[in-house]
């Protein structure tokens, strides 16, 4: 066996054999293929895709990669959630204490940013002291005294997908669709939860740009959930517009509190209580009342709890950018789209994100929301602002501005897309 034919095979749009699979994986894990080419075989499946018995044999050599763990000996039901990925997609954040505080137990592993999506473990480490990388021991001490924890997934879990995850990111082939449903359930599968939600986004914003591509994505990882006998469901949700009012790392631990205090953006409020209400069902939970242990302050107990077990201050002050840029709206009306893609693009650019896999990102880089789709505007006021330690960025990311949004004379009729599309399950 040989990388060179393996690349062949897909690159000539054949199907990979289950020896050609299985070796590929393995070799690449001890380091006998190398980056490069990994990066070829990973482009020849985003053009040329794989069948449905190949990304189950692609899954199955990734958990084979490294252990599997065991949630057995806790006294509640687990479940846990994935989203596939969007801007101002900080859902995970309150999500998790809410659902502990509900009943279930949520072992939560987390990934890091995806080109101009934004990654939960970026997201948490702006808070002072907090730890993402647990052993299996911390995560399941964690687990067990706050309900819910959220970590990385530790060297020994499928550790092919650590090495092939970042790779993803800086060459182009984020989007695959074997590839994301291998790369999420690979982690999901051998982490060892009873139960999985899984959160597809849709629209620009969002790796899958068409509900067909959404639903194709969702079926695939649902079939593979199942098959592992893990109850697996699906929402596929809007991602035309960013989430919330913000799209960077410590400007979303903001408006996470908010949401948990309480308060916070509508559309991050209901997406957090519906995907709450499928994991507890899922978890075999029943008459808990997500929306009111938001409200009562129990989820919040629950998450500084979690914040303070993995090191972090929950009081602590966040990071703040040391430059801000606002943008203003340039004529009045109704603002009727706002471009989820372009803003995560621009926090990207505003040292939100990463370039390179080994780059660090800025805490407090971002973009801020002025006004949201439906809303009216007028000429002149703040419609974004721009936050980044290096000013020297905001041209650059400004560039990616252009045409963000359009603007629609006042009066003009405007029906808000629901921001639960579809369920698979």
């Amino acid at each position: 066996m040989d990388v060179i034919s393996v690349i062949r095979t897909k690159r000539d749009k054949g199907e990979l054999s289950p020896e050609q699979i299985d070796w590929v994986i393995d070799a690449y894990t001890r380091g006998v293929v190398a980056d490069e080419q990994m990066s070829a075989l990973a482009m020849a499946i985003l053009l040329n895709g794989m069948n449905r018995d190949e990304i189950a044999r692609w899954t199955a050599a990734m958990i084979a990669s490294g252990e599997r763990m065991n949630f057995d000996a806790l006294s509640r039901p687990t479940a846990d959630k994935h989203s596939t990925g969007g801007v101002g997609d900080k859902i995970t954040l309150p999500l998790a204490p809410l659902v502990a505080a509900c009943g279930a137990a949520v072992p939560q592993l987390s990934g890091r940013g995806l080109g101009h999506t934004g990654g939960t473990l970026d997201k948490l480490e702006s808070i002072p002291g907090w730890r993402a990388l647990l052993s299996n021991e911390e995560m399941l001490h964690v687990l067990d005294t706050t309900g819910a924890v959220i970590c990385a997934a530790g060297d020994g879990l499928a550790p092919a997908d650590k090495k092939l995850y970042a790779l993803r990111d800086v060459t182009g082939t984020v989007e695959a669709i074997p590839l994301i449903a291998s790369s999420i359930m690979s982690k999901k599968i051998a982490e060892g939860t009873g139960s999985l939600v899984l959160d597809v986004k849709v629209g620009t914003g969002a790796f899958m740009k068409t509900i067909e591509d959404a639903r194709e994505l969702a079926s695939t990882m649902v079939a593979l959930g199942t098959d592992s006998g893990v109850r697996t469901v699906a929402l596929l949700t809007d991602m035309s517009t960013p989430l919330g009012l913000t799209a960077g790392n410590a400007l979303e631990v903001r408006e996470s509190v908010e949401v948990l205090a309480g308060g916070g953006p509508r559309d991050v409020v209901d997406l957090t209580v519906a995907l709450a209400a499928e994991m507890l069902a899922a978890a075999g939970i029943k008459d808990a009342d997500p929306a009111k242990a938001l409200k009562d302050g129990s989820a919040m107990d629950v998450w500084r709890r979690m914040i303070a077990a993995q090191g972090g201050d929950p009081d602590a002050a966040l990071p703040v950018a040391r430059e801000q840029h606002v943008v203003t709206a340039p004529s009045s009306g109704v603002l009727t789209r706002l471009d989820a893609y372009d803003i995560g693009i621009a926090a990207w650019r505003l040292g939100a994100g990463r370039a390179r896999k080994e780059d660090p990102v800025q805490a407090g880089a971002g973009v801020e929301l002025h006004a949201k789709p439906g809303d009216t505007v007028t000429a002149g006021q703040p419609l974004l602002t721009l936050h980044t330690d290096t000013p020297e960025k905001f041209d650059y990311a400004l560039g990616s501005l252009e045409g963000a949004w359009d603007i629609a004379p006042a009066g003009t009729p405007f029906t808000a897309t629901p921001i639960v599309l579809d369920r698979i399950a």
